[in-house]
């Protein structure tokens, strides 16, 4: 989340007009349901912070060629494409040609942003500038590895640059996870998205609850969607298709379920914010569920808990116990310290089994592991010196497509 500091701000409005996505307003133009940024804005800078020395300005290094322009190909057109397109085209005399299998650019901003989040999505204007640039130019709808090879790209270009993202999801390894009824998120956000390869999808609505495992951004963008009025959603971009299905769909709740405690929830204040103040849903937490880790306990008797954390269980306190009597409004409930161990049913899905967690302090049950980068299969990027991947590992890093 942004965060400005009241005591060095000098109202300038210089941020205002350079914001790709309309992010930042006087507080004096905040919407009754953004009022509450105010407070974690001012609660962030309640205790004084070390402001860091401006740091000098560091001159790109320069590249030179004795003859003919720096050919440089990109594979991929999404977010980390675009930004390594736009640094790369500061050189002079730099060609940058961007290849992407899909005959429109921007990636995850068109296919994975949620379709009522449509002013994140407009971060595509700025990519739509570095695009503008000379030497900039784009080859859509052209699949590496199909139409083109790597070496084919290598014999016309003096570098190569991968940013094709991990387009495969890490399973959860339990029984039934392959059922009918059983899919990743990745899927779903793409087809209501209106991605090509998942038009043809079918994702069966006709259920009272949809369970989501993982309680990150994404787990809060699905689970809003389900719950949205669709008359609501009819006003943003989502695909037709998946606008007809949500239309007929019976989920009555939808439940996102976490392996950790309130204080490792992985979704951030902003979107959680925003999911609170959703017209369409109750969330609930279950009191029995509201419990510290006693790590965290210490940490906020001390009052050493982080910014971060300590918004998001002051947020989690103030969501709803239980339905409230008379209420027909869809549920979002949360559910911690439960681990899924089989999906059960025989030829689709009728239930998720799940053994109850118990956090603890003193040992050490899991660590990072430094695991190599997955790629599309069907790109045929060889270990040339000439290569290289921009982007991020696979839950390696939080995916970034707007500046802040």
């Amino acid at each position: 989340m942004l965060h400005i500091d009241p005591a060095s701000c000098v109202d300038c409005g210089a941020c205002i007009s350079a914001c790709p996505v309309d992010a930042i307003v006087p507080h004096s133009k905040l919407a009754e349901s953004q009022q509450p940024f105010l407070t974690i804005n001012a609660d962030f800078y309640k205790e004084p912070r070390p402001r860091p020395v401006l740091a000098p300005v560091v001159p790109a290094p320069e590249v030179r060629r004795d003859r003919g322009p720096l050919r440089v190909a990109i594979v991929g057109a999404g977010p980390a494409a675009m930004y390594a397109a736009d640094e790369l085209l500061t050189q002079p005399g730099v060609q940058v040609n961007v290849f992407d299998r899909l005959p429109v650019p921007h990636g995850l901003v068109r296919a994975g942003v949620a379709p009522d989040h449509q002013k994140t999505k407009q971060v595509s204007r700025l990519y739509d500038k570095i695009a503008a640039q000379p030497g900039f130019e784009y080859f859509l709808n052209v699949e590496i590895g199909e139409h083109l090879t790597h070496d084919e790209l290598l014999a016309h270009h003096h570098a190569v640059i991968y940013a094709v993202g991990a387009s495969t999801d890490r399973g959860l390894g339990i029984p039934g996870e392959d059922l009918p009824g059983s899919t990743s998120a990745t899927n779903l956000v793409a087809w209501y998205n209106g991605h090509p390869d998942h038009a043809d999808d079918r994702f069966d609505l006709s259920h009272r609850r949809a369970v989501i495992i993982g309680n990150g951004n994404v787990a809060l963008d699905v689970a809003r969607i389900l719950t949205a009025d669709p008359d609501r959603l009819a006003a943003t971009d989502i695909a037709p298709a998946a606008l007809e299905a949500l239309r007929g769909s019976r989920i009555e709740e939808v439940v996102i379920v976490a392996r950790r405690g309130i204080a490792q929830s992985a979704f951030t204040v902003p979107e959680f914010t925003g999911l609170l103040d959703a017209p369409d849903a109750d969330v609930v937490v279950r009191p029995d569920e509201m419990v510290l880790d006693p790590t965290t306990e210490r940490l906020a008797l001390d009052g050493g808990l982080s910014h971060a954390v300590a918004q998001k269980l002051s947020l989690l306190r103030s969501a709803r116990r239980e339905r409230e009597p008379g209420q027909d409004r869809r549920r979002i409930s949360l559910r911690y310290l439960l681990s899924p161990t089989a999906i059960s049913g025989d030829d689709r899905v009728t239930g998720v089994e799940f053994a109850r967690n118990a956090l603890t302090v003193g040992r050490t049950a899991a660590c990072e592991s430094n695991r190599p980068a997955r790629r599309n299969d069907s790109r045929q990027a060889s270990s040339s010196p000439r290569s290289a991947i921009a982007g991020c590992r696979s839950r390696g890093c939080r995916s970034i497509i707007r500046p802040e």
